[in-house]
């Protein structure tokens, strides 16, 4: 026989195991989040947040700048140790949701710091009350006895890391934080040492059992600032990188006109300089906008700005005959009136609200951000990054249906809608 014959299913299949492999390297989210160290420089859209000359990408807590404890030494980042538990921190002036973040730290000695990500500024006093912390902290010197849960690496007063390989004081490690779809990954030297999921029930025992039960916003938020601490301590960072890994999924609105929606009624829907707009007619019913398409388990996400009066809404898992609807609603409305919260319509009414404290949130005449996370039987809505809503429910869990865009009946209504997209999902929780 001819020893090329009998050579090519060899060769055949050697070819196909070297393209599995490739397909399995070049696949940046499996191989990234089961704990691979290396950092494919290929691609491109790592934001460096520091190159050892220029802090153009950080700004203080609530500053517009990075103030006097903070300084360039010798390509480092250096805190220089001016600031205490309220102040001195500073963060990322871009937001990040889904991200990998790399960086190198050294310590001094007796030495104190963290890494926080999903930072909220608004009402809230510090960067850990909302943002969780990847620990930095002299395990050995430090003058005070030290909790598992205070060391390096631990998710600080929530998870404690465990096999790790710290260098001594004045070494730098290298330090990498992985959030993906709710879960949280801590690498310390090229290993995984922490690996956790947000707003489950063991993290919401956690939470509420410790030192955060003192801070009811903490670790909520899904997209916030990376932030940086000055706990009175000096400590040197370089190499700080990070690559968004937000999926949004696709767009449910193409920006040029109402393919794939159908209207209900005879309010006004149109596209205008690339946003849709709804806007009152005749102001005697309720009109709606809806997929027509059918959703179960999904991430919707959708900017608006409230340009008149603003009484409107989002409905999921529902159903229209004619203008009369039956569903779950979050809540599009002017100031006081429940914004994020969820509404069930011709059934049980508001299946909660939103505390008056927390209704500064939305921004009148401004563009918000909302996110609805609908999954089995739980609904979860940020607003401006803000949780407004997390909800058990054993009857949304049941119910599949299209999502709706409101106006609301009694006239002078005009929003304006933009950055539609969904990310369907698999399953329950």
């Amino acid at each position: 026989m001819n020893r090329f014959l009998t050579l090519l299913p060899l060769v055949v299949l050697f070819l196909i195991s070297c393209q599995q492999k490739s397909q399995k390297v070049d696949n940046p989210e499996e191989k990234e989040l089961h704990g691979s160290e290396s950092n494919n420089n290929s691609f491109s859209d790592w934001d460096i947040l520091f190159d050892g000359s220029s802090l153009d990408a950080w700004r203080g807590f609530k500053q517009d700048s990075v103030g006097p404890g903070w300084v360039i030494q010798d390509g480092n980042l250096v805190s220089l140790g001016a600031g205490s538990d309220l102040s001195g921190d500073i963060i990322t002036r871009k937001t990040y949701e889904d991200f990998e973040l790399t960086l190198d730290w050294a310590i001094s000695e007796g030495g104190n710091s963290g890494i926080f990500f999903h930072v909220l500024e608004g009402d809230h006093p510090t960067t850990y009350a909302t943002g969780p912390e990847y620990q930095l902290i002299d395990d050995i010197g430090f003058p005070q006895k030290l909790e598992e849960w205070q060391k390096t690496g631990a998710n600080y007063a929530m998870h404690n890391a465990s096999d790790k390989r710290l260098k001594p004081v004045g070494e730098f490690n290298s330090s990498r934080i992985i959030v993906h779809n709710g879960r949280v990954q801590h690498y310390l030297n090229g290993d995984l040492i922490v690996d956790y999921q947000l707003w489950t029930d063991d993290w919401k025992a956690r939470k509420n059992s410790g030192k955060w039960d003192a801070y009811p916003y903490y670790g909520l938020a899904r997209n916030g600032h990376i932030g940086l601490q000055d706990h009175g301590s000096v400590i040197k960072f370089r190499n700080i990188k990070v690559r968004d890994l937000t999926d949004v999924g696709y767009p449910l609105f193409n920006t040029e006109d109402l393919d794939g929606w159908k209207i209900y009624g005879d309010e006004k829907w149109y596209v205008e300089d690339h946003e849709l707009v709804c806007e009152s007619a005749s102001g005697e019913d309720y009109g709606y906008l809806a997929t027509d398409q059918e959703f179960k388990d999904f991430i919707l996400r959708l900017k608006f700005k409230q340009e008149s009066n603003g009484n409107s809404g989002v409905f999921f898992r529902s159903k229209l005959e004619g203008t009369k609807i039956s569903g779950w609603q979050v809540e599009v409305a002017p100031a006081g009136n429940n914004s994020g919260a969820i509404y069930e319509s011709y059934g049980r009414g508001w299946l909660n609200q939103i505390p008056d404290e927390r209704e500064n949130i939305l921004k009148e005449g401004e563009w918000n951000t909302l996110v609805i996370q609908v999954q089995g039987n739980r609904v979860m809505t940020w607003l401006n990054d803000e949780l407004m809503t997390d909800l058990f429910d054993e009857k949304i869990g049941e119910a599949k249906g299209v999502i709706a865009l409101q106006i609301h009946d009694g006239g002078g209504v005009k929003v304006r809608w933009k950055d539609i997209f969904i990310k369907e999902l698999k399953g329950d929780n």
